[in-house]
């Protein structure tokens, strides 16, 4: 029981933890954190503490506060400056300093959050949806793999044919297999 509390507690680390350990540029998103940035990639907005809370089903906003400063801290996002302030605004927003870079005029609040780094890799960005790039390949070669037995099917089938069916086939069951094993571990 006690490897698990660490083992949680090591991917909950904050980027100078990351720094100490000596990997500075690695900073691993688990649980709320990840759910959290996956909803400030997917709304592609900026978007306020309390509307990440009501979006995701948090608690509270010191949830959802909590989340956004551990994704401040790492880089991840940024905050989006607009408008005027009121002291209760700056206090839910930002906890009374800004962070990476975030003016501190008086009188400017951060109106919301938007993500700053890209973390998702092999992954393809249609309007709120993130879909593995295996997905594309797939659906690629199955087109093709169509095609070939539809239109392009010879009088006379030979050794060529078969092979580049064959070829074509196992592509488009590699790739397969690897967006079902993206999907599955929930990367998206």
């Amino acid at each position: 029981m006690g490897f698990d509390r660490d083992a949680k507690r090591i991917h909950c680390m904050t980027l100078a933890e990351k720094k100490r350990m000596g990997d500075p540029k690695r900073v691993e998103l688990t649980g709320t954190t990840l759910r959290v940035y996956r909803y400030l990639y997917r709304m592609g907005k900026p978007c306020g503490i309390r509307e990440i809370q009501r979006g995701l089903g948090l608690s509270s906003s010191s949830v959802a506060l909590y989340h956004v400063r551990k994704l401040l801290d790492a880089g991840l996002i940024r905050e989006e400056q607009n408008g005027r302030d009121n002291d209760d605004a700056r206090k839910e927003i930002s906890g009374n300093e800004p962070r990476n870079g975030a003016s501190s005029e008086p009188g400017r609040v951060a109106t919301g959050y938007v993500v700053d780094r890209m973390v998702y890799e092999n992954m393809i960005r249609i309007r709120r949806s993130l879909i593995p790039l295996q997905v594309a390949y797939s659906v690629f070669f199955a087109t093709a793999l169509v095609i070939l037995l539809a239109i392009l099917r010879p009088s006379a089938i030979s050794g060529a044919y078969i092979f580049s069916i064959l070829m074509i086939a196992a592509a488009c069951g590699i790739f397969a297999y690897q967006a079902v094993k993206s999907m599955s571990k929930n990367e998206v």
